[in-house]
């Protein structure tokens, strides 16, 4: 079954329900952890936070059809999804 995350659903289909929170996630969190999550939205595969506890989402690099590689700074990647988005 494919889970989306509540900030893909507010962006794209507000409709939707969501399966997880991303903050919410992260929440639980200490710094350099990370929780497997996968959200078929928006294509990644976990959740972390690095060692300043900035919240991160990890990409597989192996996926040819995303720009996204490793781990990327949530705070920029919603900046980007939100452009897109409009």
């Amino acid at each position: 079954m494919a889970d989306f995350s509540k900030q893909w659903c507010d962006l794209n289909d507000p409709e939707m329900p969501h399966d997880f929170d991303i903050e919410e996630i992260a929440a639980t969190l200490k710094p350099d952890y990370y929780k497997s999550f996968i959200c078929e939205g928006f294509g990644f595969l976990a959740i972390g936070k690095d060692v300043d506890d900035n919240i991160i989402l990890f990409f597989d690099h192996e996926n040819k059809h995303s720009k996204y590689k490793g781990w990327v700074d949530y705070v920029e990647f919603m900046s980007e999804q939100k452009k897109t988005s409009l």
